[in-house]
């Protein structure tokens, strides 16, 4: 829905030169790099081009231009999640943690770069990059196609001593939590700082731990945050073992040369800004897309509410960010920036600020839209309680992977009833002259990371 500029809470005294210089570092890549072709079909499509073009041209700027620029070159757009009236944020960071390069008694977790017998139809296995959503495999013999191991398979040594070993940390739940975040600075035993970045998974979906927590009632909803996590499975190591395997998806690094001065890189191969980038759903939106996100969060405390009206760029992405007015706010590196990420889980107003040179209602009658919902006669006989994830990932008989977005694939549903339900009376054959209509399956997943 297209809003004022004056109608936007927060937007006259936010920090619009330091929203311009992180959306400038973004276009960069949008107008040397080449888009995917996938770009097309997003919302904005190719369309941030243009005012990425006139940014490069303003002289000396200032926080009265930088506003003026926004304002003159794009309209804003509010957004939601289908059929709500609000968008929904969480809050990532870069961890610091100690690590060596050599196993010793003290470090004994390996952080394995990409293996290479690790497989994903339509990429070659030296790919610079692979997607991070769609089936994963690992080859047996010449031809045959398994799913990669798991997460449990991978702890239990299934890859270990084939020389992959990056660095080693002390505990799987650094570990984990590195791979939740998608990044690190690893401090060694030399004082010198490896940096690695997210390279590839193994195909499964991410299930979030802190989910099973609050679904088990061992940490209240109202309590969960990623330190209340790290606590519980300190003191109960052999249930953060059960746990930490309930999530089969296992990440893969590759060692960045970055100082201990630069920040992280995101997706879009862009240093990140703490406190303006984000990382959005990559299958709907394009990097560098300016977002101005409103509401409450408790940043100076897990009890504050302190305002937060600012202008975030679209410039990285994350396997539980699904969705049109869904983002993850990145708040930089170290302990402190840990604290207030992990405890970010709320609703807040979204602004999408579209190029003047796409009208946004014309290009929304062009977007897909989420299937129906099933009949509530139906629902009632599938409660929702009831289904269950599978839990191996099939190869499919023909066709590339899935969409590289930033997010995992989804399990196929397995619906199951506590009652019996009467199977229905077989139709009578009816022939048709007309062709038979040709079904395709949608993928699904929650958005929670």
């Amino acid at each position: 829905m297209p809003v004022a500029w004056a109608d936007i809470a927060g937007w006259k005294d936010d920090d619009h030169l330091e929203a311009f210089r992180t959306f400038r570092r973004s276009c960069r890549a949008v107008t040397t790099g080449q888009l995917p072709a996938a770009a097309g079909q997003k919302v904005l499509g190719t369309s941030l081009r243009e005012p990425c073009r006139a940014a490069k041209g303003v002289a000396n700027p200032d926080d009265a231009k930088a506003r003026a620029f926004f304002e003159t070159r794009f309209r804003a757009v509010r957004i939601s999640r289908l059929g709500e009236a609000d968008g929904f944020v969480t809050g990532y960071y870069e961890p610091i943690i100690d690590g060596s390069r050599t196993r010793t008694d003290v470090y004994t977790v390996p952080v394995y770069r990409r293996p290479s017998n690790l497989f994903v139809r339509g990429f070659t296995q030296s790919a610079p990059s692979l997607p991070n959503s769609g089936p994963v495999y690992r080859k047996i013999g010449r031809r045959k196609l398994v799913p990669y191991y798991d997460r449990a398979e991978i702890e239990d040594g299934a890859i270990a001593g084939r020389g992959l070993e990056i660095c080693w940390l002390k505990s799987q739940t650094d570990l984990l939590f590195t791979q939740i975040q998608g990044s690190a600075r690893v401090h060694l035993e030399d004082g010198s700082t490896l940096r690695i970045n997210y390279d590839s998974y193994n195909g499964y979906p991410y299930t979030a731990v802190g989910r099973i927590l609050i679904e088990r009632n061992i940490i209240p909803k109202d309590q969960m945050s990623m330190q209340r996590i790290r606590q519980w499975m300190t003191e109960n190591p052999d249930g953060a073992t059960e746990l930490r395997r309930q999530n089969r998806s296992y990440v893969f690094f590759h060692e960045v040369k970055l100082s201990d001065n630069d920040e992280a890189v995101g997706a879009q191969g862009v240093p990140l800004v703490p406190g303006r980038s984000i990382a959005v759903d990559k299958s709907l939106h394009v990097y560098g897309t300016p977002f101005f996100i409103e509401g409450e969060l408790p940043i100076e405390s897990a009890q504050a509410k302190t305002p937060f009206h600012r202008l975030m760029i679209a410039q990285d992405t994350g396997s539980a960010i699904v969705g049109p007015a869904r983002a993850d706010l990145y708040f930089g590196a170290g302990s402190e920036a840990g604290r207030v990420s992990g405890r970010l889980r709320h609703n807040m107003h979204f602004v999408m600020l579209v190029p003047n040179s796409l009208d946004p209602i014309a290009r929304g009658r062009t977007m897909p839209l989420p299937e129906k919902r099933p009949s509530a006669k139906i629902a009632r006989l599938f409660p929702a309680k009831d289904r269950k994830p599978a839990v191996t990932p099939q190869p499919p008989a023909v066709g590339p992977a899935g969409e590289p977005a930033g997010t995992t694939a989804v399990p196929a549903a397995k619906a199951a009833s506590s009652g019996t339900v009467p199977s229905p009376v077989m139709r009578p054959e009816v022939r048709s002259d007309r062709h038979p209509r040709r079904h395709h399956r949608r993928r699904w997943r929650s958005p929670v990371r």
